[in-house]
């Protein structure tokens, strides 16, 4: 598959350093996710033309595009807050940007009614932003970034700003619009979920890096860091391998069913860690005694978090934590079986 963005992006702002590479083929969405400060932003900026690049390089199509001002950029944007013309129609926004590429005014509100009877919106072309939703205003910016036929379109949080029902509803009309986008599209996300739904491949950045990229299968079936563990629910421990034994901290030893040597990731879900009240005895190959540290609800069932040997999160029914009287700095036990365990290189 041909890369339709091609870039080597570098920028500097004070101690922080962006180095990454981005590959983007065309009808691709990809997500950048990281935690805050990693530079998904800086990403995103130094690809529409807001920030400067201070090394690498950034082609599209094959076209140079680091000389280009951001308006010359064959590029359309959703910011996080949409920001929309607040003086201006819901048409008007949409048709702004058709206009500013030499479109008359005629022909760009002809561009502006088709899109908005895309995003569903037909009947509100004469609104002012503040008459609109939180889900309106998002797919009006989305309809305005659309409009100019971008060859990239970049999408900044575009879910961010709304309340859980309308994100629900608006994802799913986000994602038959991004289907339907010839050209390479880049989501910047802290949202696993939003990722996961809308994108075909995951780039993950932390402090300026790509630490892992992959699909969605490859990325949760195994983590390479603390963040992205955390972002797929799994306890994650690195260490050394030798057979079906993984050294981690302090000497303190995990048993996997998988075979490995020399350095390691071993990870499991919290669904797969047991708690009990004494040391239990029977087929568990993983058992250690840890201090219970946090309880949080979590879906229908409560996420607790131990701090022992190594630290780890389980995940229990409210009437198993009934049963084992948990509280903050209770003494438990910790078993895993090693069947729920995957072992694998850490390079």
């Amino acid at each position: 598959m041909s890369s339709l963005l091609d870039a080597h992006l570098v920028a500097s702002r004070g101690a922080f350093t962006l180095d990454i590479s981005l590959r983007i083929a065309p009808g691709e969405t990809v997500a950048l996710l990281g935690p805050n400060g990693a530079g998904k932003t800086t990403a995103l900026r130094t690809l529409a033309g807001l920030t400067s690049l201070s090394g690498g390089h950034l082609r599209l199509g094959g076209r140079d595009l680091a000389p280009l001002p951001p308006e010359q950029r064959p590029i359309g944007v959703v910011f996080q807050d949409y920001l929309l013309f607040p003086h201006l129609t819901a048409r008007d926004n949409v048709a702004f940007g058709p206009r500013r590429h030499g479109m008359d005014r005629k022909s760009a509100h002809a561009v502006a009614d088709e899109w908005l009877e895309r995003v569903g919106l037909s009947s509100f072309g004469s609104r002012k932003p503040r008459q609109l939703s939180g889900g309106q205003a998002q797919r009006v910016a989305l309809a305005r970034a659309l409009a100019v036929d971008p060859v990239l379109l970049l999408l900044d949080e575009p879910l961010a700003a709304l309340d859980a029902r309308t994100r629900l509803e608006t994802r799913g009309e986000l994602r038959r619009h991004l289907s339907d986008h010839p050209g390479a599209t880049l989501l910047v996300t802290h949202d696993p979920l939003d990722a996961l739904v809308l994108a075909d491949r995951l780039v993950i950045v932390e402090q300026g890096r790509v630490v892992q990229e992959g699909d969605a299968a490859t990325i949760t079936a195994r983590p390479r860091t603390d963040y992205v563990a955390r972002l797929v629910g799994l306890n994650l421990y690195r260490g050394v391998g030798d057979g079906h034994t993984v050294t981690v901290a302090d000497g303190f030893t995990l048993t996997s069913t998988d075979t490995v040597s020399g350095d390691v990731f071993l990870a499991f879900p919290p669904s797969a860690v047991a708690l009990h009240p004494d040391q239990p005895s029977g087929s568990p190959r993983n058992t250690w005694p840890a201090t219970l540290a946090d309880i949080q609800h979590h879906g229908d069932n409560l996420r607790v978090r131990l701090e022992g040997p190594v630290s780890v999160s389980a995940d229990i029914t409210p009437a198993a934590a009934a049963q084992l009287d948990l509280s903050p700095g209770r003494p438990l036990w910790v078993a895993v079986k090693a069947t729920e365990t995957r072992a694998y290189p850490a390079q």
